[in-house]
């Protein structure tokens, strides 16, 4: 199985579990790496044949962009879910990172996986 990436993400996020993180947003990093099989869109040269990056890019930044998230935890399931289940994916890792959220350190966050890894 062949891997879709898109990497360093940017998004603005109302995300954490104190009061004033609910009223702002915080600028958070997304990696997505998702399983597909890209033979048949190197066959084909049609963006219809590929799980398309674009696409699943503007979904997660919709996503991101509705709701407060209390967690990383939860913002990550919800993004592994909302792909897995739109692009028939057979697996993904996602990648949430909360830049200056514990000081002294450049990021910190979570990675996931989910469905079967190739």
């Amino acid at each position: 199985m062949d891997i879709v990436y898109v990497k360093d993400l940017k998004i603005p996020a109302r995300i954490g579990i104190y009061e004033w993180e609910k009223r702002i947003r915080q600028q958070i990093r997304v990696d997505l790496e998702m399983a597909w099989d890209n033979r048949i869109p190197a066959a084909s040269d049609n963006i219809e044949d590929t799980l398309n990056y674009k696409t699943a890019s503007k979904q997660v930044i919709a996503l991101v962009e509705a709701q407060h998230f209390d967690l990383v935890e939860r913002l990550a399931e919800t993004i592994a879910q909302q792909l897995i289940s739109t692009f028939n994916m057979p697996w993904i890792r996602v990648t949430v990172g909360k830049p200056g959220a514990v000081r002294g350190s450049s990021e910190v966050g979570v990675q996931i996986e989910r469905g079967t890894r190739p």
